[in-house]
């Protein structure tokens, strides 16, 4: 059974159609990259896959249960769409714990091991807005790996980081993807895409084809 099955799934906001007809399943433990434009519909698709947008017509199912029915998120997701939003005058080990204590799965050992494998270190006393954009990010991705999740959404996560950044993040996605992550990225740079997805599909205009 697919792991992601998107089923003839259409998105509108009022008259405007954003979605057309997306149809495509995927596997567990492969890299798939979402390619496209800004305004493609990538991340409008991306937000269906996570509950955070209900689908005007057909259906998303993430390991055999439907989004928005039978469960209200994926279970066991990690995910970077857009800008990270965090408490900008706490460090970022303080932001992480206190998202952590909101399920209460995961102890600080965990938290400062997800924020070392982004490319930070837990002890910094640096309130998060002396943060620089690349450092956000990698917080972010920190937030997004800390509760080990099976199923990760990364929306442009090299967002802000220099040549070293996207190096250490690149490495970090294909450990994850050894480790049988199944990873959906949106990136707009196509070495990102071809070095880490096993599948591509592009995006325009709110319709999908794979590459």
């Amino acid at each position: 059974m697919p792991y992601i099955e998107i089923e003839h799934v259409t998105k509108k906001f009022k008259e405007d159609t954003v979605l057309y007809d997306i149809d495509v399943s995927m596997e567990q433990g492969k890299v798939y990259g979402f390619a496209g434009n800004n305004g493609s519909g990538k991340t409008v698709l991306m937000k269906c896959i996570c509950g955070f947008l209900p689908v005007t017509e057909g259906s998303i199912r993430v390991n055999g249960k439907v989004i928005g029915k039978e469960v209200d998120f994926p279970e066991s997701l990690g995910v970077i769409i857009e800008t990270p939003g965090f408490l900008t005058n706490l460090t970022g080990l303080r932001n992480l714990e206190i998202l952590a204590g909101l399920r209460g799965k995961i102890a600080r050992k965990d938290i400062e091991n997800a924020i070392r494998k982004s490319g930070l270190d837990p002890a910094l006393k640096k309130a998060v807005s002396k943060y620089s954009l690349g450092m956000r990010q990698r917080l972010g991705i920190a937030q997004a790996i800390m509760e080990d999740p099976e199923f990760l959404i990364l929306d442009e996560p090299f967002n802000g980081l220099d040549k070293h950044g996207v190096a250490d993040i690149r490495s970090l996605l294909l450990d994850l993807k050894k480790q049988g992550k199944t990873i959906i990225l949106a990136s707009h740079n196509s070495e990102d895409i071809r070095i880490l997805c096993d599948k591509v599909y592009e995006m325009d205009g709110g319709r999908m084809r794979e590459l």
